[in-house]
């Protein structure tokens, strides 16, 4: 996965995702996006809450994360956000 960030004004953090074809069907693809989603709303946005951090986050997805499952998923997204957590 790709993810993007940046600081944002507003006084919490959001999430976006972005799920590209790559020929692949809509129910793969709606798949893919709501367990992203998911992921971060239980995951990655109350991490970043709970350090007082407020980021716009965006992912996007690679062709990967069409096999990829949802423990994979949420360890690479966990570790992102653990990452912009990070002091340094």
């Amino acid at each position: 996965m790709d993810v993007f960030f940046r600081p944002t004004l507003v006084s919490r953090s959001r999430l976006g995702v972005v799920v590209p074809k790559y020929r692949r069907s809509i129910v793969e693809r709606n798949l893919v996006k709501r367990r992203l989603r998911e992921i971060g709303r239980t995951k990655v946005l109350p991490m970043l809450c709970d350090h007082g951090v407020s980021f716009d986050v965006l992912v996007r997805a690679r062709k990967e994360s069409y096999g990829a499952g949802f423990r994979k998923l949420s360890e690479e997204l966990e570790a992102m956000a653990e990452m912009l957590c990070s002091p340094e």
